[in-house]
């Protein structure tokens, strides 16, 4: 199904904005990636300015990721699904691959929104703060954590904030700095979170 132009043209700036920059992209270049004829205007009847598109991508990747946090991203992962160590290392999981999804978005953080203050202040709140507030509440619901008595949300800013520096390590600089695979890194963030039940188990895959 073929998108709306309007879509089409936040999709393809952004993407533009990661590669080259926001300063170094006309807006003549977005409309041709847009499939619009470059310079004839087509951007400027759905957007103002080449800000406004960059502020509304912005504001779609804030939006989709608290209705993916709504529709249970998090919480649907249960106790009663799979032992703890399983339930961890999906849950990194997760937080890789939603990485991976917003490599565009954060490309473009560490590139130019120091010039739009206000932008980052959504990003942080909207998307960083929300995700690691979902994953504190996660933790605090376990039943293998009843009774510890963490800090949940400096916990879960902790561990979240190891998977976002590994995902940068790994996309931005080619690799952590040390021969770490993903698959090593998921079993130490693990071994990491299973320390903190009130009664630690072993990490272990269940069958299948």
């Amino acid at each position: 199904m073929a998108r709306p132009t309007r879509q089409r043209i936040i999709d393809e700036a952004l993407r533009l904005f990661a590669e080259r920059g926001y300063s170094a992209t006309a807006v003549a270049e977005i409309e041709a990636a847009s499939g619009l004829s470059p310079g004839a205007g087509g951007l400027y009847r759905h957007f103002r300015s080449k800000e406004e598109v960059l502020a509304a991508a912005v504001r779609e990747h804030v939006e989709r990721t608290r209705l993916d946090l709504q529709d249970g991203m998090l919480t649907s992962i249960a106790p009663e699904a799979m032992v703890l160590s399983d339930r961890l290392r999906l849950i990194c999981r997760l937080g890789l691959a939603k990485l991976n999804e917003e490599q565009y978005l954060i490309r473009v953080l560490f590139r130019d929104l120091d010039k739009f203050p206000h932008l980052i202040d959504e990003l942080r709140d909207g998307l960083v703060g929300l995700i690691y507030l979902r994953l504190a509440t996660w933790m605090d619901a376990q039943p293998e954590y009843a009774g510890a008595g963490h800090d949940w949300e400096a916990t879960a800013t902790v561990l979240g904030g190891a998977v976002v520096n590994y995902w940068l390590s790994a996309a931005q600089f080619h690799g952590p700095g040390v021969d770490l695979s993903e698959e090593r890194f998921i079993e130490a963030w693990v071994r990491m979170a299973l320390s903190l039940a009130a009664h630690p188990a072993p990490a272990t895959h269940t069958a299948g």
